[in-house]
């Protein structure tokens, strides 16, 4: 796969000697990819992040992989905090409002291959900013094919079965910690960011159905 390089001066040194174990994806927001591009490698923003992958594909990167690239923020993972130092990020092109295409789903799973690979980043550690930042982040959003990736072995299976007969905020809390979602957040906020990254459709208040992609979520 052929990868691009824009240096963006917006990184530094991993802390604490940690190393990547997450792989963080995000959508772009913006009207086009060399707007990103522009915005990701402009040190009056301080936001960066490892990749952008074009609408049609093309890849580009911004900053080392064993870098620290700022592109989480405030967050938590699965009982870990600063995320940036932590992860490798990923930036699609995309408004948040469309399906992600074809070319750039391609181009995101072979680059997700090789990160993995190079990292020993199990499929677990793929995921998107809403679960890190439940409550003020939205990326990469309800269009975002969480299923294809699953099946191609690149992000952690969901869960099947049926949740508890009587659904609470507390156990559902506890169903989401155990699957990584620890930031400390609204039970509304929480609620939220399950459902964008399995049941986007989802509406209303917590139902049965939503414990059940969380099973196996780990």
């Amino acid at each position: 796969m052929q990868i691009h390089s824009r240096p963006s001066p917006n990184c530094g040194p991993r802390r604490d000697g940690l190393v990547p174990e997450l792989v963080v994806i995000h959508f772009t927001a913006m009207h086009s990819a060399d707007a990103a591009l522009e915005r990701l490698c402009d040190p009056q923003y301080e936001v960066s992040a490892h990749y952008l992958i074009a609408e049609d594909g093309t890849v580009t990167q911004l900053v080392p992989e064993h870098l620290r690239a700022w592109h989480a923020g405030a967050g938590h993972w699965a009982g870990r905090d600063d995320v940036n130092s932590r992860s490798i990020g990923i930036e699609l092109d995309n408004d948040g409002q469309r399906p992600f295409a074809e070319a750039q789903m391609q181009s995101l799973e072979l680059l997700l291959r090789g990160i993995l690979d190079r990292w020993s980043i199990p499929a677990q550690g793929v995921i998107g900013h809403s679960d890190m930042a439940p409550d003020r982040k939205f990326d990469p959003g309800p269009h975002f094919d969480w299923p294809r990736l699953e099946a191609a072995g690149l992000a952690a299976p969901r869960g099947t079965g049926a949740g508890p007969t009587d659904p609470t905020p507390e156990t559902f809390r506890a169903a989401a910690r155990a699957a990584g979602y620890t930031a400390d957040v609204s039970d509304d906020a929480l609620l939220n960011a399950v459902r964008l990254r399995y049941r986007p459709d989802a509406t209303g208040p917590l139902t049965t159905e939503d414990y059940a992609p969380l099973h196996l979520a780990k």
